[in-house]
């Protein structure tokens, strides 16, 4: 291989050469290199080099180390260092380049005395290759679709990625725009010397990617590459897209495919070879023998003549065994016989065919290539020969297939990722409105899956979402959409709808597979789904409408139970707008604290007298002037994560109050309050309250905490159990509330340190006339009173309610008969005139 400027390396370096200590902190030199605006930085010792560090090396670096810059220059150093003498000339350096696979080389005189580095940038600007760039474009030179990386990720994982791709630049793209920039090694550098190691993409990087089209010339690439002060291009393709970044390494690499025209000059000028030098018609064998890429010479009935190592090395064909073999030797059937007609007419007419074509290796395995055939004219300008040049390209084709893997497909399940749910879904949506038919959106939650995650680790999580992405996938008909969108949330598009009540059949046989055990490891787990459904065009006209009502009615199912399905209706439209805005408020009664206490009496049923209080959260909306009900206003808190904010609000308002009471010389009787599941799961829950009762001062013998039955979680048993017997042991009563609506166990309840049972309003509400509420009602006082509990009964409203309790033995109650949950003001009232509920209903009563 010759070039137009064949010149020693000695005349285009620069004399000075910068150094370092390999005590030298890591962050220094990388300073250094961007002052003086060079690529690598030379160590030595005692006179001697002892390594070299590249912009290369700066992809090697772990960015999450906070000690990183540090770490001495010592610790990331390439050693030893490639050297080559100055009198060396470019294009044997340019081979060395090739066969190392390096990008610096540092060059020494005769007595090995450092000069200067050489990098790829350098050949390209001094060997005079315009007459090979010149009849190539961009598109020839690219080798690997872009790296292209989310403006979210952390300077870390940029650096991470890099790394483990090989790239040295990478598109960053901003949001889901078409919009890019570009980070490379010399980025990395300069974050290095401004000490910048926990940014985010968004935040360093402000210049837009330079790109040009993929039609542009090589030539006009590299000239663009040394007039703007760039060593990266951006290529995109005729619809804009960005399809590769080219830098000089890339240009240099398709030099090699060029190999093919030098083939043909020097068969054309075989009579003036004679004459050339010696030594460079050994550079020429050993080009063609160091090519990375294949190449084959045929003569012009496609008969092989002559191979070079790198095609053994990829079709497994020794050199014996191809010469004299047709090119069909090659062949995987897998092309027709007009894709090889379409290839000989081009390479008869043109005499060019370049492309991508499958073909097979001797051990039977078919594989994809580059390949570039140039017909080789005699003196009489017949076809005498044709040199083919090729490259495998599996690699990038798995490549690609990952990439679009990753951009299409949930990486954890398979199954299709939001991105494409909503591409096939505006699909759907078009043909239904060609076709005039309906089709259905299924939104999927699992229920209670946070638990799962909690308790046994989000690695048992993960196998649970690929098993319900399976039966999903087994379960829906063919030609019915699967997708995850996040978390533990599915989506199901089915794009004909024949009839509403095969729509239903299929979420009921959804719900069937979801329920049935999964097993994962040691664990066998039992989940449900709550499935909301949207119908095109009744219920929405795009993607987005669909998706946000089938999520709205999923969210009813989740408020009505779980583990069922609902179809969206106007009505929850106007609820989830209600939702929302008590999100908005109540977030800022948070902050602005308008919330209060209220009280309802617990009476003692046989004694008649008030023995102590539940404490009720009420909250009075300043914007609407009205009391926001709580059953609307904590399941919102819940969902938000802000109930325990609330609880601990609470807590610390009631013994407040229950000081101050005493103070005044008050009788203090104890106040029961709610504790919610989130803070019953917190660990710090019994030193929370400690807390509170040490800074308030109040006595931890005047708080009684109702649990609600729907808290024991079969998963936590042993852990709730601990928690408790550690409030307990403060001299905390507690009791459980809304029993009979759960489902735990007598066997655990035993384990608890319980004090008192409360019966659910809902089996007060219809004794002694309902037989059935009576009988669970009877059953519930006989098996707590069994336990040794106290029985307190919820929602007693008259009189014939009190006298059924009363012969069934419970022992306390509350409810509207006696009084309704009442200001701390009215409480003061109550215990400063020992008032007594029973004697007050009587009197009432009487009037």
């Amino acid at each position: 291989m010759t070039f137009t400027t064949d010149v020693p390396v000695g005349e285009v370096i620069h004399n000075h050469l910068l150094s370092c200590s390999p005590d030298d902190l890591l962050a220094d030199a990388a300073r250094r290199m961007q002052q003086h605006h060079v690529s690598s930085i030379l160590i030595v010792e005692n006179g001697q080099s002892l390594g070299i560090w590249t912009e290369a090396d700066a992809r090697k670096l772990d960015f999450s180390d906070p000690a990183l810059l540090k770490h001495p220059i010592r610790d990331y150093m390439s050693s030893p260092v490639d050297t080559v003498k100055e009198d060396v000339s470019l294009s044997e350096i340019a081979l060395k380049f090739q066969q190392l696979r390096r990008r610096h080389f540092l060059v020494v005189d005769q007595d090995e005395t450092p000069l200067g580095v050489v990098s790829q940038t350098d050949i390209i600007r001094f060997q005079g290759l315009e007459h090979y760039l010149c009849m190539r474009n961009v598109r020839s030179a690219l080798r690997n679709p872009p790296l292209i990386l989310e403006d979210s990720l952390s300077l870390s994982e940029a650096v991470k990625r890099l790394k483990e791709s090989g790239r040295d630049s990478a598109a960053v793209q901003f949001g889901s725009s078409e919009r890019y920039s570009i980070i490379t090694e010399r980025d990395i550098v300069r974050w290095l010397a401004e000490g910048i190691h926990d940014r985010y993409l968004r935040d360093v990087c402000v210049n837009q990617l330079y790109a040009v089209d993929e039609e542009t010339g090589l030539l006009q690439a590299s000239n663009l590459l040394k007039r703007k002060g760039f060593r990266h291009l951006g290529v995109i393709n005729r619809q804009g897209q960005l399809v590769g970044i080219l830098s000089y390494g890339d240009i240099l690499d398709s030099v090699e495919y060029e190999y093919v025209n030098r083939l043909q000059e020097a068969l054309h000028s075989r009579d003036e070879a004679l004459k050339a030098s010696t030594s460079h018609l050994r550079l020429a064998q050993r080009v063609i023998e160091a090519s990375l890429d294949g190449i084959i010479i045929t003569d012009s009935r496609g008969i092989i003549q002559s191979v070079n190592p790198k095609f053994t090395q990829v079709t497994g064909y020794s050199e014996q065994e191809a010469i004299g073999q047709s090119t069909g030797l090659l062949s995987s059937g897998r092309h027709s016989a007009d894709f090889y007609n379409h290839m000989w007419d081009a390479l008869h007419h043109s005499g060019y065919w370049q492309g991508e074509i499958w073909n097979r290796r001797k051990n039977g395995e078919v594989y994809p290539e580059w390949l570039t055939i140039t017909a080789i004219y005699d003196d009489d300008g017949e076809v005498s020969q044709f040199a083919a040049i090729f490259s495998d390209i599996s690699d990038r084709k798995k490549d690609e297939e990952r990439i679009r893997r990753l951009a299409f497909f949930d990486d954890l399940t398979g199954v299709a990722n939001r991105r494409l749910f909503q591409d096939r879904l505006e699909q759907a949506i078009a043909n239904a409105h060609r076709h005039q038919h309906r089709l259905a959106v299924l939104f999927l939650d699992l229920d209670m899956f946070k638990r799962i995650n909690d308790s046994l680790g989000h690695l048992v999580g993960d196998e649970v979402l690929k098993i319900v992405a399976g039966r999903l996938a087994h379960t829906v008909r063919e030609g019915d959409s699967v997708a995850r969108l996040g978390g533990d949330e599915f989506t199901v598009m089915v794009p004909e709808v024949s009839s509403m009540e095969g729509l239903m059949i299929l979420a009921e046989r959804i719900n069937d597979s979801i329920c049935d055990p999964i097993v994962v490891g040691s664990h066998e787990l039992y989940i449900s789904t709550s499935i909301g459904i949207s119908i095109y065009p009744d219920d929405g006209q795009s993607p987005d409408e669909l998706v946000k009502n089938a999520d709205a009615a999923m969210y009813r199912v989740k408020a009505d139970g779980r583990g069922s399905y609902h179809r969206y209706t106007d009505a929850l439209h106007h609820d989830s707008v209600r939702e929302l805005t008590i999100e908005t408020r109540l977030r800022k009664a948070i902050k602005e604290n308008v919330f209060e206490i209220y009280y309802q009496p617990k009476v003692d049923l046989a004694a008649g007298k008030m023995i102590g209080f539940e404490a009720l959260l009420r909250w009075f909306d300043q914007e609407n002037q009205q009391f926001i009900s709580p059953a609307e206003f904590i399941p919102v808190a819940e969902r938000l994560g802000l109930i325990g904010t609330l609880g601990d609000w609470v807590l610390n308002e009631v013994c407040r109050h229950l000081v101050q009471w005493q103070q005044d010389g008050l009788e203090i009787l104890p106040v029961a309050v709610n504790i919610s599941a989130q803070q019953l799961m917190k660990d710090n829950l019994a030193e929370t309250v400690s807390r509170i009762l040490k800074m308030t001062g109040a006595s931890a013998s005047w708080l009684e905490l109702e649990v609600t039955e729907s808290c024991f979680i079969p998963e936590q048993a042993d852990r709730i159990a601990l928690i408790l017997h550690e409030l307990r042991s403060e001299g905390i009563n507690i009791s459980i509330d809304d029993f009979g609506t759960g489902y735990s166990s007598l066997s655990y309840l035993r384990r608890l340190p319980l004090d008192a049972l409360k019966i659910d309003r809902s089996f007060v509400m219809h004794v002694p006339d309902n037989e059935e509420d009576a009988r669970l009602a009877s059953t519930i006082i006989a098996m707590a009173k069994g336990l040794g509990l106290r029985v307190i009964a919820e929602g007693i409203e008259d009189e014939r309610q009190l006298d059924f309790l009363r012969q069934h033995g419970c022992h306390q109650g509350q409810g509207f008969m006696f009084a309704k949950p009442a200001p701390e003001k009215q409480v003061r009232s109550w215990l400063a005139e020992k008032w007594c509920p029973v004697e007050y209903c009587a009197l009432a009563a009487s009037e």
